[in-house]
C-alpha cells in the first residue's frame, strides 16, 4: 500500500512486521509473508544502516527492533498503526498474534 514511500513492498512488510510483533529476525518475517529471505535481509540491512532499526544477538540470531533514539519513530509508529488498520480483520489479527506454538502439557502457568 505504501510502496511508493517506502520504496519497495519489502520494506514496507519489514516495517509492518516489526510494528506489529516489536521485533523479528529475518527468516520469521520471510515465513510470515511467504517470500524469500535475501530480499527481507537486504532491507533490513539497509534500515539498520539507516538507523531507523537497531539488532542485537541472541545465540546466533540476529533479532531487529525499532530504534529508540530515531527521531521520527513515534510518527512512523502512528503511519504503520494506521496502515495496519487498512487491512482486513483476519490480517490484522493474524499480524498481532504473538503465540506461535501451543503451550507443553501440564506446564505450570
Amino acid at each position: 500500500m505504501l510502496e511508493s514511500l517506502f520504496g519497495s513492498v519489502n520494506k514496507e512488510r519489514v516495517l509492518l512486521f516489526i510494528c506489529a510483533k516489536g521485533e523479528g529476525y529475518p527468516r520469521d518475517i520471510a515465513r510470515f509473508f511467504s517470500t524469500d529471505l535475501t530480499p527481507i535481509q537486504r532491507q533490513l540491512d539497509v534500515l539498520e544502516r539507516g538507523g531507523v532499526l537497531v539488532s542485537r544477538l541472541v545465540g546466533r540470531t540476529r533479532i531487529f527492533t525499532f530504534n529508540p533514539r530515531y527521531p521520527l519513530l513515534n510518527e512512523l509508529k502512528v503511519l504503520l498503526e494506521k496502515l495496519l488498520s487498512f487491512y482486513p480483520q483476519d490480517e490484522q489479527d493474524r499480524f498481532l498474534l504473538t503465540r506461535q506454538r501451543p503451550r507443553r502439557a501440564g506446564k505450570p502457568l
